[in-house]
């Protein structure tokens, strides 16, 4: 009978020192619907990164898990507010008419790169653009541009004027503006299929960024590219969390993710892009891609089609209740000056 009770005693001793050991939380999840290739540096660096960032901000308590493919791009805003996924990422451009003041980061002649664009992004927002409130619905964790836009094509041209009633994949944003200028035949496509559309002969080129000569394989369905150097456009993307999660969490961990987001996250994922851009123009050229420099004919016949642009674009927004002129000239400067750093 001694035995017994020692041995129940043990047992009480030990099953408390176990309680008092084990976490009195439960482990919560952020499931962020992704797309592109796992190898794209969304999936491989940015989103991981911003994992590792949450994890350590929040002591455990709450860890990220990448899902893809994530469905649709074009869903995904859709899917978040629904809590589909507590977070996603995707591409301002696939909806068009509720975004129309992040248009602002994608006008041509922004100098920074994709990391300068990105931070000045983010700082245009909370100061000018939040007040339109164009993310309501979703809380912002994010946004970011990829590296300059090219030009990229199965058979090379002599000057931009050859671009008449050429099929060009265009993502939506300014591209389409470039593309109505230009006199293309606009292909509506996600990036995940560029490559079938141009493997099939559904397009002639496409506009991206030259990273995705080697992400996206454009080397091989795609090899001639003429280089701009600021690029003709940059794309305005959006990482974005479910509003209903997070009001959910703890007041301290909500704080936590979000002091590891917004400029942070702005900045690293513009920096991965732009470092992706220079990745795979080295990529295409040693798979014997030709990289054409913009001749001083084709920049002065791409400014002349775009002249109007900025005056067209705060013209578009004139009632968002947003001082846009200010908002694009600050926005330019920050990006100019982060960028140089």
């Amino acid at each position: 009978m001694k035995n017994l009770k020692r041995l129940m005693l043990s047992f009480a001793i030990a099953s408390a020192a176990m309680a008092a050991s084990a976490p009195s939380w439960a482990e919560t999840t952020i499931r962020v619907g992704s797309w592109l290739p796992p190898a794209h540096t969304m999936n491989a660096d940015v989103l991981p990164t911003w994992g590792k960032w949450i994890e350590e901000a929040t002591e455990g308590r709450v860890k990220l898990k990448i899902e893809y493919p994530g469905g649709d791009p074009k869903a995904l805003l859709d899917q978040v507010q629904d809590g589909a996924y507590e977070a996603a990422w995707t591409f301002h451009g696939y909806y068009p008419g509720r975004f129309k003041l992040t248009k602002m980061v994608e006008l041509p002649g922004i100098e920074g790169g994709a990391k300068g664009a990105s931070i000045a992004h983010w700082r245009i927002h909370e100061k000018y653009l939040s007040k339109a409130k164009e993310h309501d619905g979703v809380v912002l964790a994010g946004l970011f541009t990829h590296g300059p836009g090219q030009i990229h094509l199965a058979k090379p041209i002599e000057k931009l004027s050859d671009m008449k009633g050429k099929k060009i994949r265009i993502g939506g944003g300014v591209q389409a503006d470039i593309g109505k200028a230009m006199g293309l035949e606009g292909v509506a496509a996600p990036g995940s299929k560029v490559y079938e559309i141009l493997a099939q002969g559904v397009a002639d080129g496409a506009f991206m960024p030259m990273g995705e000569k080697k992400t996206l394989r454009l080397k091989e369905v795609a090899p001639f590219s003429i280089k701009f150097p600021n690029g003709m456009y940059l794309g305005s993307f959006m990482i974005m969390l479910n509003q209903e999660f997070m009001d959910k969490l703890d007041a301290k961990d909500r704080e936590a993710i979000m002091k590891v987001s917004g400029e942070k996250l702005s900045a690293l994922a513009g920096e991965k892009w732009g470092s992706e851009a220079e990745e795979g123009e080295k990529d295409a050229v040693a798979a014997g891609n030709t990289i054409k420099e913009a001749t001083p004919e084709m920049l002065t016949e791409f400014a002349e089609m775009t002249k109007d642009f900025d005056k067209n674009f705060l013209e578009s927004v004139k009632d968002s209740g947003v001082d846009a002129a200010a908002a694009l000239k600050e926005m330019r400067e920050i990006s100019k000056a982060e960028g140089s750093k």
